[in-house]
C-alpha cells in the first residue's frame, strides 16, 4: 500500500521519548511535518534533526509541528533529544506500525547486501489531515529548505 499526495494520512497512536501516548489526530488542524528516519545518533540522520532543529522556529512561523519516527526505543530517542537539544518529539515505532501504515519499511541495499530498514521519507500533511507533499531524496543538510520550498 503505497501512499500518494491528496491521500489521508493514516492516523495512528505510538509513543514519544517520554513514553506518552501520542497521536497523529493530536495535531488536527494543523500542518506537520511527518519524517520517518533510520536510527538515532547516526550522522545522516543527526544532520536531518540538527537541520530541522536549526530552523524550527521558521517551521512554527509558518504554522508546522514537526514529528520524527524511527524504530529506535524511547530511551534511545530521549538520549538523541538532549544530546542535540530537539525541540520536537520523537516517536518510538518498535514494531513498525507506523512504518506500515506509510509504506516506509523496506527491502533495502547496502553494499551488495538486501536487508529491511526505514526509507528516510517525510510526509508533509496538511491542516486538513491531507499530505500534501512527499520528499524521497531527503537533503540531510538541508532538509528544511526542502520543506518549505
Amino acid at each position: 500500500m503505497s501512499l500518494n499526495i491528496g491521500d489521508i494520512a493514516p492516523n495512528f497512536t505510538s509513543k514519544d521519548q517520554d513514553g506518552n501516548a501520542l497521536s497523529l489526530s493530536d495535531f488536527s488542524g494543523k500542518k506537520v511535518v511527518l519524517y520517518f528516519y533510520p536510527k538515532d545518533s547516526t550522522p545522516g540522520c543527526t544532520a536531518q534533526a540538527c537541520n530541522l532543529r536549526d530552523n524550527y522556529n521558521t517551521l512554527l512561523e509558518q504554522g508546522y509541528i514537526v514529528l520524527g519516527v524511527s524504530t529506535d526505543t524511547e530511551k534511545r530517542h530521549l538520549n538523541f533529544i538532549k544530546k542535540n537539544e530537539l525541540p520536537f518529539p520523537l516517536i518510538s515505532d518498535t514494531e513498525k506500525e507506523v512504518h506500515d501504515l506509510y509504506d516506509t519499511w523496506q527491502l533495502k541495499k547496502f553494499m551488495g547486501k538486501e536487508y529491511m530498514g526505514t526509507v528516510r521519507t517525510t510526509f508533509i500533511i496538511d491542516e486538513d489531515g491531507k499530505i500534501e507533499d512527499i520528499i524521497t531524496k531527503v537533503k540531510t543538510k538541508d532538509h528544511t529548505a526542502q520543506i518549505l520550498k
